[in-house]
């Protein structure tokens, strides 16, 4: 389990923050476990974290980047619009209270968190990492992928049915028509084929099902009742 409080207070003491850690852990950690979060909870957090220990070799200023991590998250409602915003925020609200004077750190925290609301990056940077981190999910063996599928529309009970699965298709085509899903060549080695076959099969499911799919999605990409 990476999600520790053993760990956060590592990566405060690395970012040179004052004061204690643990309020802000116990802040993330009831953030993460609110009711209604069938995905973005603490497993998906601890997911990321862990394809993170294997990646940080790849990025320039770890620190950064898994700060960044333990908030992408930590606003969430699948009915809102501006959660990765109001969680960058909330980092950066962090930060300026445990007294970081690095406001260029800051700033990079901040677009980091951004950077998961597009999933759009520049190629091998650590905002790449940041965004194939948390698109690891999709190139997960199916068992896994179908999991996470379900908790997605659970997330989005509150949207009808048919207007769910058009929407949530729209969002697998688009991935599909990247010439690349992931950012880094490590990410694409490892899960763009699994990735581009799990949205490749979900998209037939839903064409068997008749279009009326009420499992296909691919997490964030859809926000305030968008679902696409």
């Amino acid at each position: 389990m990476r999600v520790t409080k053993a760990r956060f207070e590592k990566v405060w003491t690395e970012l040179g923050l004052e004061g204690a850690a643990a309020p802000w852990f116990d802040r993330l950690m009831t953030a993460y476990g609110q009711v209604g979060r069938a995905y973005h909870n603490a497993r998906h957090l601890n997911e990321c974290l862990a394809g993170f220990d294997a990646a940080r070799h790849l990025v320039k200023d770890a620190p950064a980047v898994e700060f960044a991590l333990w908030f992408h998250d930590a606003v969430y409602d699948s009915r809102a619009t501006d959660n990765e915003e109001r969680s960058a925020d909330l980092a950066l609200e962090c930060l300026r209270e445990a007294g970081s004077r690095d406001d260029t750190r800051g700033a990079k925290i901040h677009d980091l968190v951004m950077l998961t609301k597009t999933h759009q990056a520049e190629p091998d940077t650590d905002g790449a990492v940041m965004v194939d981190l948390d698109l690891v999910i999709l190139g997960q063996l199916w068992p896994r992928f179908e999991e996470y599928d379900r908790a997605i529309r659970r997330e989005y009970d509150w949207v009808p049915a048919e207007l769910y699965a058009q929407k949530r298709s729209d969002v697998l085509r688009k991935f599909l028509q990247r010439n690349f899903i992931y950012r880094t060549r490590l990410f694409r080695e490892k899960y763009e084929a699994q990735a581009r076959s799990n949205l490749v099969r979900k998209l037939e499911l839903s064409k068997i099902e008749g279009g009326a799919s009420v499992e296909s999605g691919v997490g964030r990409q859809s926000r305030g009742g968008s679902c696409g």
